[in-house]
């Protein structure tokens, strides 16, 4: 059997030669990606000790900078790794140091596409958690942020973009001619959970999926489906009548869906910012007698802290919060016992090469064919696989919530890349 080192690091189907660029703030990520493919070039019979690039944002004293690679990266098929939503990066200003917003990561990140431009022989962008991805759409006189960027990043040459659980995906209607891949880490996520919480039984007697509002009800009718088990939904009834920091107040969280009475419940949405929507849902269903509350946010950011995580942890509302690596933790919220981190690290590794080769006449008599269906999840029928997921860039295979053909080929593999 061929191993999977031998299809993904080919000499007869790569791009160019893989460069990675680990930018101020997405260094821990960086590093764990180009673990994995060192590793995996090792096995394929490449002598490289890393495919980092060094690169810096440095900036002048009155808060200017510029942007500065300081190794080459002419030919090269370069990822530009950023995390937009890392607070912790500082950078001095006259006499005060300040944190870095997500517009301040998004400039660097142009930077180094412009010291890049003209030298690499593609430029793809990683951003797990997507610029401007709230504002992803347009009431009144507003901006449109999301839209208006990814717009920008085609203009200067970008030729793909991979985010993870983007807000709204449907953004990439703002760059239909270039390269854009949302992918959700769905298995990864489920497998954390199976790990981690003992007694954990997913039968339709013992376990529901709920959706905390209408824009979360995609992913997890995808769990529900996966897992065989029914599903739930509450909605936001708004004031509409008043407007509070932008928006619209929450008056109260509506219940739609069978009783959880008895039972163990998942909760999965994008973002955890202030936590207190997610907390009201717990709450509720625990007012309906709710078994165990287990919450799931592909970034957990926690803007308002984590005392009331912790109040209601010891209290019994919550069991278990699971979010990603894929964006700056606190080492306090690293350190709390109801958190649960979601490594994805080994996940966006195989995208990267994946977009970093080209199919070359591997076709449906291939041996990566055979690879994957004899690896499969024994719940996934093998007529949902595609005829070959190595040999197909995963860029043409756009990645939706409700795309069940292409989630469910995803389970999959990542079952099989374990």
């Amino acid at each position: 059997m061929v191993s999977a080192s031998d299809i993904l690091f080919n000499h007869g189907t790569s791009v160019a030669r893989l460069g990675l660029i680990a930018m101020k703030g997405a260094e821990e990520l960086g590093n764990k990606l180009n673990d994995y493919l060192v590793n995996w070039a090792h096995k394929g019979g490449y002598d490289v000790d890393t495919f980092l690039i060094e690169s810096e944002c440095p900036r002048f004293s009155s808060g200017d900078g510029k942007g500065l690679i300081k190794s080459t990266v002419r030919g090269k098929d370069l990822f530009i790794i950023v995390d937009v939503g890392n607070y912790n990066v500082k950078y001095q200003m006259y006499d005060q140091m300040n944190a870095m917003s997500p517009d301040d990561h998004y400039q660097d990140l142009k930077r180094l596409i412009q010291a890049a431009s003209g030298k690499a022989h593609r430029i793809n962008v990683i951003m797990p958690i997507l610029y401007g991805g709230r504002q992803h759409r347009r009431n009144y006189r507003e901006s449109l942020d999301c839209a208006c960027a990814l717009q920008e990043l085609y203009q200067m040459g970008v030729s793909n973009i991979l985010t993870v659980d983007a807000h709204d995906p449907r953004v990439h209607n703002a760059i239909p001619l270039m390269g854009f891949d949302n992918v959700v880490p769905s298995y990864q996520v489920l497998k954390a959970m199976f790990h981690d919480i003992p007694h954990l039984r997913t039968t339709p007697d013992e376990f529901m999926v709920i959706s905390p509002d209408e824009g979360a009800l995609n992913r997890n009718m995808y769990y529900a489906s996966m897992l065989g088990v029914p599903m739930g939904m509450f909605y936001k009834r708004r004031d509409y009548s008043i407007i509070v920091n932008g928006r619209n107040p929450i008056v109260a969280h509506e219940y739609l869906g069978n009783s959880v009475e008895g039972k163990d419940v998942f909760i999965a949405d994008d973002i955890i910012s202030s936590g207190e929507s997610m907390l009201d849902i717990a709450y509720a269903l625990k007012k309906r007698n709710a078994r165990r509350v287990f919450c799931y946010a592909t970034y957990g950011l926690f803007v308002n802290g984590l005392q009331k995580f912790d109040d209601a942890y010891a209290n019994g509302y919550i069991d278990a919060v699971f979010g990603t690596n894929l964006t700056y933790r606190t080492k306090e919220l690293l350190s709390r016992e109801w958190f649960h981190e979601v490594d994805c690290s080994k996940y966006i590794s195989f995208f990267i090469e994946w977009c970093q080769h080209l199919c070359q006449g591997r076709t449906k008599d291939s041996v990566c064919k055979k690879v994957v269906m004899e690896k499969r999840c024994e719940r996934i029928p093998a007529a949902t696989l595609p005829r070959c997921t190595f040999c197909t860039k995963v860029l043409a295979v756009r990645d939706t919530v409700d795309d069940n053909l292409f989630m469910n080929s995803r389970l999959a593999l990542s079952a099989f890349f374990t």
